[in-house]
Order: structure tokens, then C-alpha cells, then sequence
């Protein structure tokens, strides 16, 4: 069972991944059961500047993020590794449940969010689903933190006076991007509109590059501004 492999042409490759932890015993346990499920872990790191240093260099799928680093905190080392690669992945993996550390975690460019009492099997299925591109949270969390998308859509906007028109989406891009502000996973996307994995995450990327949006945050941020998430009270599936 290949868990941890990305799609692509002939052979599957394995999904890169970089543990960022100051404890050892704890970063090389998580090491061991990512690549022990398939994964390949290409980087690990103990402190903040040498986690970004890292980054850049092994240029991870997904990087699994401890918050609590010396030297630098994991929301800093999120927004330089993000920074420098947008195509990276990053999945917090710490003990703090604090609202206010998972919100910070969010902004700076993670695409989820899980505690440090998950179970192995959570992490592996928590990793392989950053690596797709899905929000991943422990449960409780993800009503917050789509609370925060709707909160932050309400603020002002301090768009320049002479802001060009929005670029046109498809058809087909415009309802993607009205499930991804419900805060529906890629794979709950391409069930309900019976397309497959692979092409949601195509819609996302190409939606991104049209309206030169950096992260799936902004994305939700700039559909809530503009009402997507509204219309129908369905819910996701669970």
C-alpha cells in the first residue's frame, strides 16, 4: 500500500517530506513512521533558521512543522519556506490547541493543522493529504479556522484606487472555488462534481495563477469577499 506516493507518469513517486522538531527522539520517530508508510523524507531540522535553510535546499512536497523552534518560530520558518516555494505544503504538527497559535499557523501560509496526540495512522493520512493540497485539522479546528476566513473577508480591503478588473473564471472554476470557500477537501470537490482529484487540483491551480493568489487562504479569503460561499446550505460529506 503506497500512501505516501504522488501521481504522474509511469512510476509513482514517493511524497518528499521534511520533519522540522527541537526534540530528536520525537523528530526521528516521526521521520521513521512517515518513511516506514512511503514516504521520503529528504530533510529534518531542530531550529528555525537551520529548518529554512533546509527547505530551500531539499525543496520538500510537505513539510511537517513544529511551532515551538529556537532560533526562530515555526510561523516564521512557515512564512520564509512558503515564501521561497509556493508549491510547498505545510502540515503544523504541535502540542499547542490554542486558537491564537493555530490562526498565526494559518496565515502564514500552513495548509493544516494537527496535534501532537494524534495517532500514527492520523498523520500519515494528515501528511498524504497536505501533499494533495487538502486542509487537513484536528477536529474542532477546522470551524475555527474557517471562522477566521469569514472574519478576515469582512475587513476592509486597501485595494489601490486604480485596481484592475478581476480576471474572468470559468464556469467550472467559479463552482470549484465556491466549495473550496465551504471549506470542502479536493477529494469531497471531485465527488460532488463526479471529476477526479487531479482535475480539482488543476481548477485550484489554474484559479491561483488568474487571480495571482499565493495559498489556498487567500483563495478562500477572496471567495468569501465576494459571496461565493453562500447560496446553498449543503454540507460537506464527512
Amino acid at each position: 500500500m503506497t500512501l505516501g506516493t504522488a501521481g504522474g507518469d509511469g512510476a509513482e513517486k514517493p511524497v518528499t517530506v521534511m520533519v522540522v522538531d527541537d526534540h530528536p527522539m520525537w523528530r526521528d520517530a516521526v521521520a521513521r513512521d512517515l518513511t516506514e508508510a512511503g514516504f521520503e523524507v529528504v530533510a529534518t531540522a531542530g531550529d528555525g533558521p537551520e529548518a529554512v535553510r533546509r527547505a530551500r535546499a531539499a525543496r520538500p512536497q510537505v513539510l511537517v512543522l513544529d511551532l515551538n523552534l529556537p532560533g526562530a518560530s515555526g510561523v516564521q520558518v512557515c512564512k520564509e519556506a512558503v515564501a521561497h516555494d509556493a508549491a510547498l505544503r505545510v502540515l503544523v504538527l504541535s502540542a499547542s490547541g490554542e486558537h491564537t497559535d493555530v490562526l498565526e499557523a494559518v496565515k502564514s501560509g500552513a495548509t493544516g493543522y494537527l496535534l501532537k496526540s494524534a495517532g500514527r495512522d492520523e498523520l500519515v493520512d494528515a501528511v498524504r493529504r497536505t501533499a494533495a493540497g487538502d486542509p487537513v485539522f484536528t477536529p474542532g479546528l477546522a470551524g475555527l479556522v474557517l471562522g477566521e476566513y469569514r472574519r478576515l473577508a469582512t475587513e476592509p480591503a486597501s485595494a489601490a484606487p486604480d485596481e484592475p478588473a478581476a480576471p474572468r473564471l470559468t464556469e467550472r472554476e467559479t463552482e470549484v472555488l465556491r466549495l473550496v470557500a465551504k471549506g470542502l477537501s479536493y477529494k469531497q470537490i471531485a465527488a460532488r462534481l463526479v471529476i477526479s482529484h487531479r482535475t480539482v487540483q488543476n481548477h485550484v491551480q489554474n484559479t491561483l495563477g488568474k487571480l495571482q493568489l499565493h495559498n489556498r487562504v487567500e483563495l478562500v479569503r477572496y471567495a468569501i469577499e465576494r459571496g461565493l460561499d453562500g447560496d446553498d446550505q449543503d454540507t460537506a460529506d464527512a
